[in-house]
């Protein structure tokens, strides 16, 4: 009878086991050239935006971490800097971001957009194509193609990246977006999953103020100004109702502070009208935002700022 017993116990354990491995999960890392579509295609996936996307290059400077929970899977997507040659220390922060993701990657996500030849760094380009996990190329924004340009590219990519399943998507339209994602749950590991289930992201809630205000700096201003700012939220009061933010845009220069001001503070506040109104529908609440604006020479060199920042990891 104990004999039994113990026969019976070993099943059990085998069958929750079982169960438990039957879950998948992993992260799938996103990298390619700036503007190739890159932070729409991981807002796409997740339902929410998490990535700042306007039509400028660098608009990611981080590397942000996306996760979406089903019953038995959890997929944790990560949307990189686009790839460039490094011209000051900020910059090669961010392709220290784009190092880690050949590196923590279960299945890597090559973004190209139609009329693209080469990635601008050979040494990254060799990691993808040499790969020992998955790879899924993906040709963005083929509804700016015809046929024979789409089979064209199709052919060019398969022989310049032959490890990799092509699939022609526009991330901006959601066209084929839906296959890629099945895709990519069949192939994640078995796994448990890395996150709490209600999790969305790694980030603080400080850093999407910073995010979303950065992106309204992008959209509003041109040249370097948006290059040269970073932000700094220094204040982040949550009641039940409300939340009071306090945000600092760093600058470079006076005469950068001046033109972020603006004739009368209208620029600036322009830039605080346009950030609350879409922070009160990521968080769901009223939002009171003040915006201070002060200058800190040369920043992007200074590594104490960078780290300060968040750029050295």
């Amino acid at each position: 009878m104990f004999y039994f017993l113990y026969w019976v116990d070993m099943t059990t354990f085998a069958e929750l086991n079982i169960m438990q491995m039957s879950h998948k999960a992993g992260f799938v890392n996103i990298i390619g050239n700036p503007n190739v579509g890159k932070s729409t295609l991981m807002n796409a996936f997740v339902g929410e935006r998490l990535s700042i996307i306007t039509s400028k290059a660098q608009t990611t400077r981080h590397r942000i971490l996306g996760i979406v929970n089903g019953e038995d899977f959890q997929l944790v997507l990560s949307d990189t800097p686009g790839i460039i040659k490094p011209a000051y220390e900020m910059q090669e922060s961010m392709m220290n971001f784009v190092k880690s993701a050949f590196e923590d990657a279960d299945i890597l996500i090559y973004m190209v957009e139609i009329g693209e030849q080469d990635l601008k760094d050979e040494a990254f380009f060799n990691k993808i194509i040499h790969a020992k996990i998955p790879v899924l190329l993906l040709l963005n924004k083929i509804d700016n193609s015809n046929q024979e340009q789409l089979e064209e590219q199709v052919a060019f990519w398969k022989e310049k990246v032959p490890n990799a399943e092509i699939f022609p998507i526009s991330a901006l339209q959601n066209f084929n977006v839906p296959e890629v994602f099945g895709r990519i749950i069949e192939l994640l590991p078995e796994s448990p999953a890395y996150y709490p289930k209600d999790q969305l992201t790694d980030k603080p809630e400080r850093f999407f103020v910073n995010e979303t205000i950065r992106e309204k700096i992008l959209l509003n201003y041109s040249k370097e100004i948006p290059y040269a700012v970073e932000i700094v939220t220094e204040e982040f009061f949550e009641d039940e109702k409300i939340i009071r933010i306090r945000s600092i845009i760093m600058v470079e220069r006076e005469t950068q502070k001046g033109i972020i001001i603006g004739h009368k503070g209208a620029a600036l506040k322009k830039v605080g009208t346009d950030a609350r109104a879409d922070l009160e529908k990521f968080f769901g609440k009223q939002i009171h935002i003040e915006l201070v604006v002060k200058v800190n020479k040369n920043w992007r060199s200074n590594a104490n700022m960078l780290k300060r920042f968040g750029y050295n990891q």
